[in-house]
């Protein structure tokens, strides 16, 4: 039951913003929302507000905003149908339900940071039997420099110190103390099974360095999600790689007894997913929709509304195939695991 409700809550905070920024962008430029709905299927809840219907539907995976004259030509000169906008509110409209995944991913890892703490790379503390305090660096100083690689947070000097320590070899370490550059060589010694300078960051809990860990931490991820795409592209294995929602349950079932941080770095991640996946050019997609606006601006009425509500409907039957397939190979994957 644990498993079920906070699966439901992850498809909720992944597509309740999604659908809720595209929403907000079209009211924002003055667009008739005919409904707004999360969920697929049968409808459980409805209401009619001014002009828009807003309703609820019984499967918690999918939703929409439903625009004036958004897949076909019946706007005809409605000014305030999504077809007779600009070609810029049109794209901004498109892009908001990305934006909102994420802003999504940045606030989860905001909390994770804030509530864990900003590893920062001034050092809390040097203790004096380590090689870093006997070559001269002191609690205070910021590491700037790792030999010839340049640092400015904690998980750069890591990195690079991981990249550049080797067993009975020098390495330099270039810190900043009050505003002066000092450069300090010591050779590592071992400490269980890995190499170490004997020094400490510090923890700071704070909003501001909880929004700059954050926003950093939701950088690094998303740079680290297109280095697995172009991976699983390259391995041409791509269903072995990808999850769909079977293969979400299994995550958040697994991950959900290690706490509430884990939960919330998975919802980022797979925020950020959903806003890769949303931004590729295929028809029915946020970004397939862009790219038809743009096509749209350079050629006129070359293509019609309906040709293109034709190519994204074609789409739409595409994903659904995908999902069914991605669907079937986490089954097989469960059966074999």
């Amino acid at each position: 039951m644990t498993t079920i409700i906070l699966v439901v809550l992850l498809f909720v905070l992944l597509i309740f913003p999604h659908e809720l920024g595209h929403f907000l962008a079209a009211k924002a430029c003055n667009v008739k929302v005919n409904e707004f709905s999360f969920g697929m299927g049968p409808v459980l809840i409805s209401k009619k507000g001014r002009e828009t219907l807003y309703s609820v539907r019984m499967i918690p995976i999918g939703g929409f905003c439903a625009m004036e004259g958004e897949d076909t030509e019946d706007s005809g000169e409605n000014p305030r149908a999504f077809n007779n906008k600009r070609w810029w509110q049109k794209i901004i409209i498109l892009l908001a339900g990305v934006t909102m995944n994420v802003l999504i991913a940045f606030v989860a890892l905001s909390i994770v940071c804030g509530a864990q703490g900003t590893i920062e790379n001034t050092l809390a503390a040097v203790p004096e039997t380590g090689p870093a305090y006997e070559a001269g660096i002191r609690p205070g100083d910021s590491i700037i420099m790792v030999n010839d690689t340049e640092t400015s947070t904690w998980y750069e000097v890591t990195g690079a110190l991981q990249d550049e320590m080797k067993p009975g070899e020098p390495v330099t370490i270039t810190v900043s103390r009050n505003g002066e550059k000092l450069s300090f060589s010591m050779i590592p010694v071992e400490s269980g099974d890995r190499l170490v300078i004997g020094v400490e960051a510090t923890v700071v809990h704070s909003f501001g360095s909880a929004v700059k860990g954050g926003a950093a931490m939701t950088g690094e991820l998303a740079g680290s999600l297109l280095d697995s795409i172009r991976s699983i592209i390259h391995s041409g294995n791509v269903l072995e790689e990808v999850s769909g929602p079977v293969g979400v349950v299994q995550i958040v079932s697994e991950t959900s007894s290690y706490g509430i941080y884990y939960y919330l770095f998975l919802l980022a991640l797979i925020s950020l997913n959903l806003a890769f996946f949303n931004l590729l050019p295929f028809p029915a997609l946020d970004g397939g929709r862009i790219v038809f606006v743009i096509i749209r601006m350079i050629t006129g009425k070359a293509i019609s509304a309906r040709a293109e509500a034709t190519v994204h409907a074609i789409g739409m039957v595409l994903l659904i195939a995908l999902a069914l397939v991605v669907t079937g190979s986490d089954i097989m994957k469960l059966i074999r695991g």
